[in-house]
C-alpha cells in the first residue's frame, strides 16, 4: 500500500503537562512518517490535586473535543494518573479509537530486579490506583514493591525541564523513601512511574545513595504504538505539521521555547 504523507492521520500524544514528551520523543523515531499532535492539559495540571470523578469526567470531555478536532490515528496517553484512571472511561465513550496506555512498568522491574526489591515512584493518584496494584498482584508477588506516592515531583520536574532552579535537597526529599535495605538486600529498581520524571534521572542517579536501575517506559509505549499504527510504504513525514496544543491556551515563553527544541509548533 502507498499514499501520500498528506493522507496519513497524526499520531495524538496526551499529558497533563510536558512531561509526555519523553514518549513523543521515542514515537517520533519509531513513526517517523507520522505528523504528531502533543495535547497538554496544562490548565488542569498537576492531576494529583484533583478529585477522580472529577479529573475522568474532564479527561473524556476533553477526547470528545479532540477526537472530533484532530481525528488522529492513535492516542497514546503519555500519563499514568489520565490512564489508569481514565484509560477504560476512553475506551468504552470511544470504541473507534486506539488508545495506548502507560501504566506503571511493574511487570519488566519484577523480570529483571536481582534483590527483589523494587519501588515505584509515582504520583499519589497513580500510588492508591487500583489498577496499580492489581499489576502488583498479577506480576510481582514474588517481589517487595514499595509504592512511592510523590506529590511534588511533577510539578518539580516541570519546572526544571523549562530550566527552572531546583535544589537537590527538595528532589531527594520525594524521592528518598525509594530506597528500601532489608536483610542485607538493597533496591535495585526504581521504576518511574510518571512520564515527567525520566527529565530527572541524572539528578535521580547523583542523589541516590547507591546506584539502581531507574525503569523508564518511554520506549515500550512507542514500540506498543508503531505496532497498532499502519506502516505506508514510501510515506514520508508531512513538512510543518508537528505542533502542540495547551488546554490553557497560553502557554509560557520557556515552555514554548521547549516544545521548539522537540520540533513542535506551539
Amino acid at each position: 500500500m502507498t499514499a501520500a504523507a498528506n493522507e496519513l492521520k497524526p499520531v495524538l500524544v496526551f499529558d497533563s503537562g510536558i512531561g509526555g514528551l519523553t514518549v513523543l520523543r521515542e514515537a517520533r523515531v519509531l513513526m517517523p512518517e507520522r505528523g504528531f499532535i502533543y495535547i497538554a492539559d496544562d490548565a488542569g495540571f498537576p492531576y494529583g490535586s484533583w478529585e477522580e470523578a472529577a479529573l475522568k469526567e474532564r479527561i473524556v470531555e476533553l477526547f470528545a473535543k479532540l477526537l472530533a478536532q484532530y481525528d488522529p490515528e492513535v492516542c497514546i496517553i503519555a500519563c499514568n494518573t489520565a490512564f489508569t484512571l481514565a484509560g477504560a472511561a476512553l475506551r468504552t465513550a470511544f470504541p473507534q479509537m486506539t488508545f495506548v496506555g502507560t501504566v506503571p512498568a511493574i511487570k519488566p522491574a519484577a523480570e529483571r530486579t536481582r534483590s527483589g526489591l523494587v519501588s515505584v515512584l509515582a504520583t499519589p493518584g497513580t500510588v492508591k490506583r487500583a489498577y496499580t496494584r492489581d499489576l502488583i498482584q498479577s506480576f510481582a508477588t514474588q517481589c517487595h514493591v514499595r509504592l512511592v506516592g510523590s506529590q511534588n515531583l511533577a510539578r518539580l520536574a516541570e519546572a526544571y525541564i523549562r530550566g527552572d532552579a531546583v535544589t537537590d535537597e527538595a528532589v531527594l526529599t520525594e524521592i528518598d523513601q525509594c530506597f528500601v535495605e532489608m536483610d542485607g538486600r538493597k533496591t535495585d529498581i526504581v521504576v518511574l512511574a510518571c512520564t515527567h520524571y525520566p527529565f530527572m534521572a541524572n539528578i535521580f542517579r547523583r542523589l541516590a545513595p547507591w546506584p539502581v536501575d531507574w525503569l523508564d517506559p518511554a520506549e515500550a509505549i512507542a514500540r506498543r504504538a508503531r505496532s497498532l499504527v499502519p506502516q505506508v510504504a514510501d510515506a514520508v513525514h508531512p513538512d510543518d505539521f508537528d505542533f502542540a496544543v495547551f488546554t490553557s491556551g497560553a502557554p509560557d515563553f520557556p515552555t514554548r521555547r521547549l516544545m521548539q527544541g522537540f520540533g513542535l509548533r506551539a
